[in-house]
């Protein structure tokens, strides 16, 4: 299966916005420390899969009333999906696709997401490696998305290198991502 990488498109913040006013709708009166627009859509300038990624950040008791209140709005919840602490949904349309997920606030996955996201805006050559990379294996037609995102574990690393992520925090990633 192809992997869809497109060039950075500046109406994705505001789509986020838009996902993200109706999350914050659909959340009233559960306790969402914030809603992040993480991933590489969030990075002006980086080519992307034109997908939104988006973390609901909660803290660990508030995570049933955030799927419940998801599912009450059409959310498909499809479980933690191998990683602990974060709860995968599937939006009730395509407009915009996105992958929507509910992370307990301060875990590893979510602080990687901010300091990838963190590091990618302030490195502009960081950034337009990254994108190449990006392009690169997604320009290969029998990539497949294991190995897309084992392609891009060497300048993660190289982003990570930047982050104030540990040593041991960075291993756990590169395992994650590697699948090994």
């Amino acid at each position: 299966m192809a992997i869809d990488v497109a060039p950075y498109d500046p109406d994705w913040p505001m789509r986020f916005r838009r996902v993200a006013a109706d999350l914050a709708a659909a959340l009233e009166g559960v306790p969402v420390a914030s809603i992040e627009h993480v991933g590489s859509t969030s990075v002006p300038g980086l080519a992307a899969k034109p997908i939104l990624d988006i973390d609901v950040v909660v803290s660990r008791r508030a995570v049933p009333a955030a799927i419940a209140a998801l599912e009450r709005i059409g959310y498909a919840h499809r479980g933690d999906l191998g990683v602990t602490d974060r709860e995968a949904f599937t939006a009730p349309d395509d407009d915009p696709r996105r992958h929507v997920y509910v992370c307990v606030n301060g875990t590893l996955h979510l602080r990687n997401h901010l300091a990838v996201r963190r590091v990618l805006r302030e490195n502009v050559e960081l950034r337009d490696r990254y994108g190449a990379v990006k392009s690169a294996l997604a320009s290969k037609p029998d990539m497949d998305i294991e190995a897309y995102l084992a392609g891009k574990s060497e300048v993660l690393q190289d982003v990570l290198a930047l982050s104030d992520l540990t040593d041991d925090e960075k291993a756990r990633i590169l395992r994650l991502n590697t699948g090994s």
